[in-house]
């Protein structure tokens, strides 16, 4: 039986670097995007299935479990990758941006686990990752609002790290650093011109693979070029699977 795997952000960057990944392993793969001929594209190249939407709504998280259901019967992975950036200038808010960014990358998170959670129990278990960031494990003041949004998933993901392994569903993210995507286009020359190196969307894709298979629920994994990605550790404070509360302030 074939591994099922959902996939947001699939039409360019780390997640199509996943959605290759997994279907070369023979994975079956659903693949969203707000980008409708880019992500209809890529599931011809790896023979899985599409939807165009925009993941800051509910209903694109419950039509993209809906499609992986009724195409094959089952979900095993899920990758919430969707992600846009925001900008380094607070002086200069747009509450219009703000509503997006927030709305891709947090509601988009949460939308996608309250879809993806009962397909995952009735499929027999499974696991979650999330495209996270260094930016949301540290303070990174060029893109403030975007830091915020990650902060938030990475809670998220702790959290909920110990109520789903009851579920037999791990849960985890991925913290690369910068990485050569689209993303990062507009800046990408000024990182070159620097000397500095970025992650391929590859470079990820392996770790997003590893993350799936981490042995604790939970597991935040940092990617930063050059290195192995290994789990990050708060200092002092307990482990989301432990079932420990955090001492209160």
């Amino acid at each position: 039986m074939s591994t099922v795997a959902l996939i947001t952000g699939a039409a360019s960057g780390i997640g199509a670097s996943v959605a290759r990944r997994l279907a070369a392993g023979g994975a079956k793969c659903v693949l969203v995007d707000l980008d409708g001929e880019g992500v209809e594209r890529l599931a011809k190249e790896v023979g899985g299935a599409w939807l165009a939407a925009d993941v800051s709504t509910e209903q694109a998280s419950h039509d993209a479990v809906e499609l992986a259901e009724e195409r094959y019967g089952r979900l095993d992975l899920v990758h919430l990758n969707a992600g846009i950036a925001g900008g380094p200038d607070l002086a200069a808010f747009d509450p219009a941006r703000y509503r997006k960014i927030v709305g891709v990358n947090i509601d988009g998170v949460v939308f996608g686990v309250v879809a993806g959670v009962p397909l995952l129990k009735r499929s027999g278990g499974g696991a979650i990752v999330v495209t996270a960031s260094l930016a949301g494990l540290v303070g990174f003041d060029g893109d403030p609002v975007y830091t915020m949004t990650k902060h938030a998933v990475v809670g998220l993901v702790r959290a909920l790290a110990g109520p789903l392994a009851k579920e037999n569903i791990r849960i985890g993210a991925v913290c690369p650093g910068f990485t050569d995507t689209p993303l990062v286009a507009d800046a990408k020359e000024l990182f070159v011109s620097a000397g500095f190196p970025l992650l391929t969307a590859d470079d990820v894709a392996a770790a997003v693979e590893t993350a799936f298979y981490a042995e604790d629920s939970g597991t935040l994994l940092v990617v930063q070029p050059g290195r192995q990605p290994v789990p990050y550790r708060y200092a002092g404070v307990p482990g989301p699977a432990t079932g420990q509360r955090p001492p209160s302030s």
